[in-house]
């Protein structure tokens, strides 16, 4: 059985957006490296779209600039790449999982399949009609991954998965951002290896 983990505090901070429905958890796995424990939650760091994504897209704003808050929490100083002595790279995956429990690619508007780090194999960019049930349900996977500036090390790595009602306020924009970005983070850097389950508080 995977911990069950309360993110304390997230409603209020989504007050505007609401908590009425029961979204589900966020599944997040972690991996560190080995040795590298000391090295996570301090220093200069940047944080950069993952490789192979549109850097410049409007639906990565609100999952970076996430990240970054939760880094800044942790100790991190967000700094220009060239000052920063690790790199944080997000990416982001959608889907939507059907009345029929089939899972689908869905776009996200950030230019293609934007994972990269754990072999999912989903791509992104595929229109799916969302209003066809009230069991249908709107998933994104928040991948980051924290390495060495220098030699582009991997310190850590971990993955968010959360699918909430399509109609639920937690799905989309920065309330979805916020949500899988603090249960990501949530006792950093976590055991390696381990995934544990994260409750959205109602």
């Amino acid at each position: 059985m995977k911990p069950m983990i309360s993110v304390s505090g997230l409603c209020a901070a989504l007050a505007l957006a609401g908590c009425a429905t029961p979204p589900g958890p966020v599944e997040v796995t972690r991996f560190v490296a080995p040795d590298s424990a000391a090295r996570l939650g301090q220093g200069t760091i940047f944080v950069e779209t993952m490789p192979g994504t549109d850097g410049d897209s409007l639906a990565m704003a609100p999952y970076k600039a996430a990240v970054a808050r939760e880094l800044v929490a942790l100790g991190y100083v967000e700094t220009d790449r060239a000052s920063a002595s690790q790199i944080a790279q997000v990416g982001v995956d959608g889907y939507v999982i059907g009345s029929n429990g089939r899972r689908s690619p869905v776009s996200v508007g950030v230019g293609g399949r934007t994972g990269g780090y754990y072999g999912s194999g989903v791509g992104v960019g595929i229109g799916i009609n969302l209003g066809g049930g009230e069991k249908d349900r709107l998933g994104t996977e928040l991948s980051v991954r924290i390495s060495e500036a220098a030699s582009g090390a991997s310190l850590w790595e971990g993955r968010a998965d959360f699918s909430p009602p399509e109609d639920s306020p937690l799905a989309r924009g920065t309330a979805n951002a916020q949500t899988v970005a603090s249960a990501l983070f949530r006792e950093f850097p976590g055991n390696n290896g381990e995934t544990i389950e994260v409750k959205v508080p109602e």
